[in-house]
C-alpha cells in the first residue's frame, strides 16, 4: 500500500482512489513512460515517411478519469501536455501537479462551467479549450477571461496574445447528430467571424475534429477547411493547429496533416466511467 504524505489533499486521494479500486491492473510508471515512448516513436516514423518537419505533431495525453499518480507517472516521463474532458475533474488535477503541464479541455463543456475554469486554472495552465462550437461558449469563455483578469493583480499594461485564452473551433466533419461542433464550410467561417469581432479575450489556434471511426475523410475535410479558416484570420494556415486523431487512428491523422493528437487508452490503459455521471 502506498503512503501517502502530509501534503497529499483529500481532493488528490479522491483521484487516487476512486479509479484505483475499480481499475485492475494499472500501468506501471515504467510502463506509462514505455507507452508514451512508443507513442512518440510511430510519430516520428509517421512524420518521416510523410516528409514533415521535426516536433510536427504534438501528442496531448488524454487523462481523463485516470488518476494523478499516473499522470505524474507521463509527467516524470516527459510529458507536458495532458487533455481533459471533464471541468471538475481538470480543476481537481491542476490544483495538485506542477504548474508547468499544459492542459487542453477536450470535451464538451457546459457554458455554466467557463467562469469555474478560467478562474480555477488561469491562462497560464489552460492552454487551450478545443471545444468551441457555439457563438454561447466562445462569449462566456470571453466574459471569464474578462472577469478573471480584473481580478488580477500587478498585470502589466497593454494586452498581448498571450493574455489571451487559445480555443480551438470544434467542426462536425462527419455531419452525425451523435457529435459536437460546427459544421464545416459557412457556417465555421461565419462562427470564426464573430468570435473575431465579439471576443477579444479569445485567440484562434486551430481546428479539432472527432470523426467517424474510420472514415479519414474527416480529417481531411478538417484539412481544407483550415485554408479557408485561415483566410478569414488573414493567418498563415501552417499557423494554426489541426487537432485530429486518437489512439485508434492518429497516423492515419499524422498522414492527412495533424499537429495535435489525442492519445489516452494506449498510454494510459482502458478507462473507468463507473464514476462518471
Amino acid at each position: 500500500t502506498t503512503t501517502t504524505t502530509t501534503t497529499t489533499t483529500s481532493k488528490q486521494s479522491r483521484y487516487m482512489s476512486t479509479t484505483e479500486e475499480t481499475e485492475t491492473p494499472s500501468p506501471s510508471a515504467s510502463d506509462i513512460a514505455a507507452n508514451i515512448a512508443d507513442v512518440q516513436s510511430r510519430i516520428t516514423q509517421t512524420i518521416q515517411e510523410c516528409n514533415r518537419p521535426e516536433n510536427a505533431v504534438r501528442l496531448i495525453a488524454v487523462s481523463k478519469t485516470k488518476p494523478i499518480p499516473l499522470l505524474m507517472n507521463a509527467y516524470d516521463a516527459g510529458q507536458r501536455y495532458f487533455g481533459e474532458n471533464y471541468a471538475q475533474e481538470l480543476m481537481g488535477k491542476a490544483e495538485e501537479m506542477p504548474d508547468d503541464i499544459k492542459w487542453h479541455f477536450i470535451g464538451p463543456l457546459q457554458s455554466n462551467k467557463a467562469a469555474p475554469l478560467v478562474k480555477s486554472l488561469g491562462l497560464k495552465k489552460l492552454s487551450c479549450v478545443e471545444t468551441v462550437g457555439t457563438m454561447k461558449l466562445a462569449n462566456k469563455l470571453n466574459n471569464a477571461v474578462d472577469s478573471w483578469k480584473g481580478e488580477q493583480e500587478g498585470e502589466s499594461e497593454g494586452e498581448g496574445e498571450g493574455d489571451k485564452l487559445g480555443i480551438y473551433i470544434q467542426v462536425n466533419t462527419s455531419g452525425e447528430e451523435s457529435k459536437s461542433g460546427v459544421m464545416g464550410g459557412k457556417e465555421c467561417t461565419e462562427l470564426v467571424r464573430n468570435i473575431m469581432d465579439s471576443c477579444p479575450h479569445l485567440r484562434i489556434d486551430g481546428l479539432m475534429t472527432i470523426g467517424a471511426p474510420g472514415d479519414y475523410s474527416c480529417f481531411d475535410a478538417l484539412a481544407e477547411l483550415r485554408k479557408d479558416v485561415a483566410e478569414v484570420l488573414a493567418v498563415d494556415v501552417d499557423s494554426l493547429q489541426l487537432s485530429m486523431g486518437m489512439s485508434g487512428d492518429y497516423p492515419e491523422a499524422i498522414k492527412r496533416g495533424a499537429t495535435s493528437i489525442r492519445v489516452g487508452s494506449t498510454i494510459f490503459g482502458a478507462r473507468d466511467y463507473s464514476n462518471k455521471k
